[in-house]
């Protein structure tokens, strides 16, 4: 009679060995299909509702990745690997997604054979890095030196990450406006500098950009109306000191023993802020921004002395009018001088749609910039400003990592056959493994041919073929439902994109092939009787 060993709580689900690992990859798999339609410039867009009912409409991976809140835990590997493609280089959230599902789905049959993981990630790892040296090979570099080509490559490649979203239609007139945003900034290329502004009505050509700081009207109390609403040459107070009269501390106890005494307390209060106003009058200064309020008293003393004030502006706008027009932001007003006070062209504050906003242009050290986008519903203008976020990353790392590659699946069939000829040179269980990574890399131009309903089979065959005869940059050509040598067409993106996605797609893949046994503790207090509910104790009786 040997007694039971129980080593883990009750409850614990415990599931492993080999149908563990397929049902990892079966988890993904879904995953990748709720994403998968998405890819390419005709891709559609998913609609997702949270538990409040909110409604966001978008095209990008990580934000749908991010929305679905998953719960399997070797799906979430993929939901990662999409959010550090956002983070790393803004686009190619899908790609990572599908190459990663793509990957697995290639490797389950030899999962199921009997292969040992360790064997496939060993294959999985070498293919990994013949795939990036060949990119880092075939990438073309950029000569900075000729700032209009360096210019006209950036918009190239804004455009390509612009394609597939929901304002391809506009995508000159917002890939411009992109690359204007990006070289107004210094040479870190800060992302918060940027600021992006949404209001609802007028068309999407009515977008502008601000080489300077916008931002709408704060909140604005009596006498607001008759500070003026345009400076030139204007000096700008930035603080952060609340100009109103303070509420009286609830439990603070002052003992007067007649009326004039009492009065001698409200006058040194009011004293106080006229104070604070006089020396923020004497500095020169014609704008006054605080990031605490600026009350009604403080509002009409300005205009009566021809000065424009706004309270409560949020400190990111504070931070970026800082960064344009120089200065400083004060917490307190005794030596207000020209030292610390910002400077800008102009100044106006103009409406723009049913808002107002205060607009600063003309800035010294404009090293930011504001984007006001226009357009119809809300959620039109969320996914706009979502697309716009992958643009400006996409230019950014242009910028830093000056060299590009084809896209429209044209890199990854070029791998595809470089892989494939590779594994033809070597023996052992490492040839099928690599063969198979080579045929799940075409899994690109397979899903933009099926996204765009064309022939899937038929287009992968002439692309096989010119790949094979040394085209290296066809890819498919969406336009014309055909092939096309996609440098050519100007469908370029970063090399640091490909990397990026595929090295992350392996980790997933290895990571996920790793993982031979899954443990989920029962949540606490499962394995417990609910306690009864109080009783009435010795009370009055009923």
């Amino acid at each position: 009679m040997q007694p039971q060993i129980i080593l883990l709580k009750e409850g614990t689900d415990t599931s492993q060995g080999k149908p563990q690992l397929v049902s990892n990859i079966n988890a993904c798999q879904s995953i990748v299909d709720a994403v998968r339609t998405t890819l390419g410039p005709r891709g559609m867009d998913k609609l997702i509702v949270d538990s409040k009912g909110k409604a966001t409409i978008s095209n990008d991976g990580a934000t749908i990745m991010k929305l679905l809140d998953i719960v399997h835990p070797a799906a979430k590997t993929l939901v990662d690997i999409a959010k550090s493609q956002d983070a790393e280089v803004g686009d190619g959230t899908t790609s990572v997604v599908l190459l990663a599902g793509e990957f697995l789905k290639q490797l389950k049959p030899f999962v199921e054979e009997g292969v040992h993981p360790r064997i496939i990630i060993k294959a999985v790892r070498k293919a990994l890095n013949l795939c990036v040296a060949q990119i880092n090979e075939l990438a073309f570099k950029i000569e900075k030196h000729d700032t209009e080509k360096h210019r006209a490559l950036l918009e190239k490649c804004a455009a390509t990450a612009l394609n597939s979203k929901l304002i391809h239609q506009q995508k000159e007139f917002f890939s411009k406006m992109v690359v204007d945003s990006v070289t107004t900034l210094d040479v870190l290329l800060p992302l918060n500098m940027i600021g992006i502004k949404k209001v609802t009505g007028g068309a999407l050509e009515d977008s502008m950009l601000v080489e300077g700081v916008a931002f709408k009207k704060t909140f604005a109390y009596a006498g607001f109306e008759m500070q003026p609403k345009s400076y030139d040459n204007v000096k700008i107070a930035l603080l952060n000191i609340e100009l109103e009269l303070k509420a009286e501390r609830d439990n603070a106890e002052v003992r007067v023993d007649n009326v004039a005494e009492y009065q001698k307390v409200v006058d040194a209060e009011w004293q106080i802020l006229y104070d604070k106003l006089a020396k923020i009058h004497q500095s020169g200064a014609q704008v006054v921004l605080s990031k605490l309020p600026i009350g009604d008293v403080a509002t009409q003393y300005f205009a009566d002395r021809d000065m424009f004030c706004a309270g409560r502006v949020p400190e990111e706008d504070l931070k970026r009018t800082l960064k344009a027009c120089g200065g400083a932001v004060m917490t307190t007003v005794q030596d207000i001088s020209d030292k610390v006070l910002g400077t800008c062209a102009h100044f106006e504050e103009r409406q723009i749609g049913s808002e107002r906003f205060n607009l600063f242009q003309g800035c010294p050290n404009a090293k930011t910039c504001t984007i006001i986008l226009r357009g119809g519903a809300e959620q039109f203008l969320e996914e706009t400003e979502r697309s716009l976020h992958d643009a400006i990353m996409i230019v950014r790392r242009t910028i830093r990592n000056d060299s590009v590659v084809a896209g429209g699946g044209a890199i990854e069939m070029e791998l595809s056959k470089m892989l494939r000829n590779y594994s033809r040179t070597i023996a052992g269980k490492e040839q099928l493994l690599i063969g198979a990574m080579a045929k799940a890399l075409e899994i690109i131009p397979r899903q933009l041919c099926d996204n765009a309903g064309f022939d899937a089979t038929n287009i992968l065959n002439k692309l096989r073929q010119k790949h094979a005869q040394g085209c290296q940059w066809y890819g498919v050509d969406i336009m014309k439902e055909h092939i096309a040598d996609n440098f050519e067409a100007f469908v370029w993106e970063p090399s640091v994109i490909k990397i990026n996605a595929l090295t992350a797609a392996c980790e997933a893949t290895c990571m996920i092939l790793s993982v031979d046994e899954t443990i989920k503790s029962p949540k606490s207090g499962a394995g417990e009787a609910p306690q009864p509910p109080m009783g009435r104790g010795m009370g009055r009786p009923f």
